[in-house]
């Protein structure tokens, strides 16, 4: 004779848990977020997932905490990436379905370079938990695609005992590494918090300047169009240029402490140089981008139309092919950068392809508060022979800290 017990359906593992979390108290997500400020971190970034929301909600109406809501999860990096830069210490969050897109800068950016971040990674898809379909082969994976990419993790914590250890545990590690450290968060890990305020977003008029007609016979090279550009920079200018030709190109004509050559990453000098300027607000930047690298990540330009950072030039030398990879034609002689800018928000807007246009533009928009941009029509192809930057990734780090620490103090 079968008992009630064995008639009733019996609840599994995950119903056990379920009970259980929803039993204990909750982690309020202030309290992880006042430990984490009294540990010195100061700016956020991340694209929201809904384990997240009460933890994105708190930092949103934290007003000593920048947040910046990133359109990918490599751009976030790439924010926090040029946060740090700028002497910050960041937390970077995703959806662990998005941890596949840091999976490059995090490799070939914050590794080379040494440079951390404190990921929050949700845990969607955690084995014997019910999610949908899409969560299932990264929620298997996820804890063994850190160990992959050398990143030591630990589960956020579930009681408010252990968000201390917890932490330390993590800068221990970071202190000694200088590389990130992750915290993979379950469900139902924070108490809800519902989002109560919105940051106003600022639309502004562009203005369109020195917009002049394209003739290909009129021009130059993109060593001349740097040479062209250094004229009208001042040395206390970060100056942030993509990976391939242009960081190479500017490290053959003119090493410097203020230049900064992301030597991987494709598509994130947008994004370092936004994080700089939130680190620093004072300090201006400029960067040095490339037609294929910003279509690569073209949602950061939102992002900078939206955040208005006040000292960023963006600058796109266009030759419309991957130079470094054997001339393959980009899918830029169908988009104007220019009209892009303006499209989204950047105050200033240009376009030039000659040498004297590229200098009134560019004279006129160091002018101007941005953000800027200028879109430069340039010759394909490079020297012969040129080299590479020889200077370690972390000591040019190092450098370029040093130096964006120095101009920080002269302005105080």
């Amino acid at each position: 004779m079968s008992t009630i017990w064995q008639i009733l359906p019996q609840p599994n593992d995950y119903v056990f848990d379920k009970i259980w979390r929803r039993s204990r108290p909750l982690i309020d997500s202030q309290q992880f977020i006042q430990t984490l400020k009294a540990l010195g971190y100061s700016h956020f970034t991340g694209v929201p997932c809904s384990y997240l929301k009460p933890f994105i909600n708190s930092v949103i109406e934290d007003p000593s905490i920048e947040y910046t809501a990133a359109t990918s999860e490599g751009e976030a990096i790439a924010i926090s990436f040029g946060s740090h830069l700028g002497g910050r210490k960041t937390v970077s969050m995703c959806q662990n379905s998005g941890l596949g897109n840091m999976v490059n800068p995090l490799t070939s950016l914050n590794h080379p370079f040494r440079v951390p971040t404190l990921l929050i990674v949700t845990w969607r898809g955690e084995p014997d938990r019910p999610d949908e379909p899409q969560h299932t082969q990264m929620g298997e994976i996820t804890p063994k695609l850190l160990d992959v990419l050398d990143i030591p993790w630990e589960k956020f914590p579930n009681e408010v005992a252990d968000i201390a250890p917890v932490l330390n545990r993590a800068e221990q590690s970071i202190a000694a590494r200088s590389l990130p450290f992750a915290l993979v968060m379950s469900e139902d890990s924070v108490a809800p918090n519902e989002l109560r305020g919105r940051r106003s977003s600022i639309l502004v008029e562009t203005d369109r300047i020195a917009f002049a007609g394209d003739r290909s016979d009129h021009r130059v090279t993109r060593s001349e169009a740097i040479r062209l550009l250094l004229k009208h920079h001042s040395p206390d200018r970060a100056i942030v240029a993509t990976t391939g030709m242009t960081g190479r190109e500017l490290y053959a004509i003119s090493d410097s402490s203020n230049h900064f050559y992301v030597v991987g990453g494709m598509g994130s000098a947008a994004g370092i140089g936004l994080g700089i300027t939130q680190a620093q607000s004072n300090q201006p930047v400029t960067v040095l981008d490339g037609d294929g690298a910003i279509l690569m990540k073209l949602g950061t330009m939102a992002t900078i139309g939206y955040y208005q950072p006040q000292n960023l030039l963006h600058i796109v030398l266009d030759n419309e092919q991957h130079d470094s990879t054997g001339g393959q034609q980009t899918a830029s002689c169908t988009a104007n950068f220019a009209n892009v800018a303006a499209s989204v928000n950047y105050r200033n807007a240009a376009f030039a392809s000659d040498a004297s246009g590229i200098e009134e533009a560019v004279r006129i928009l160091l002018t101007k508060p941005g953000p800027s941009m200028l879109h430069i029509k340039i010759k394909p192809g490079s020297p012969s022979k040129l080299g590479r930057p020889t200077i370690p990734p972390d000591r040019m780090k190092e450098r370029f800290m040093h130096f964006i620490q120095r101009n920080s103090l002269s302005r105080a």
